[in-house]
């Protein structure tokens, strides 16, 4: 289950990284397919600002994951992840409710499968 849950975090961590990537630097592309639901085409342009700060954070969530790889302790380990992943969760649930429900599929729901992975190692 050691496994699971590092390939787990791993997918979680990389799926934040890109949406990095996606706000910070494609937001008037990419984040305009990827939320065109949720969102007037013309409102990408002026919100640029605010979705680089958000996918900084989002960053930063993935910055947490990966330095969950690097600790040696397993408990520290085990803390450290569960604690950037139930911030994912929250952030995926909240990004459900406000703005895509797919949000909770696509990001909540992989934090929720690494929990549980963390949770039975």
């Amino acid at each position: 289950m050691e496994i699971v849950a590092k390939i787990l975090i791993a997918v979680v961590a990389l799926e934040h990284l890109y949406i990095l990537w996606m706000e910070m630097f494609a937001w008037e592309t990419k984040g305009k397919e990827v939320f065109k639901a949720a969102l007037p085409a013309e409102m990408f342009k002026p919100t640029k600002g605010l979705a680089a700060n958000q996918g900084l954070y989002n960053g930063f969530l993935a910055a947490g994951l990966i330095w969950s790889f690097l600790i040696k302790d397993p408990q520290w380990q085990a803390n450290i992840a569960l604690f950037f992943l139930g911030c994912v969760v929250v952030a995926g649930i909240y990004g459900s409710i406000s703005a895509a429900r797919k949000i909770f599929f696509v990001q909540a729901l992989p934090a929720i499968l690494a929990i549980i992975a963390v949770l039975l190692k």
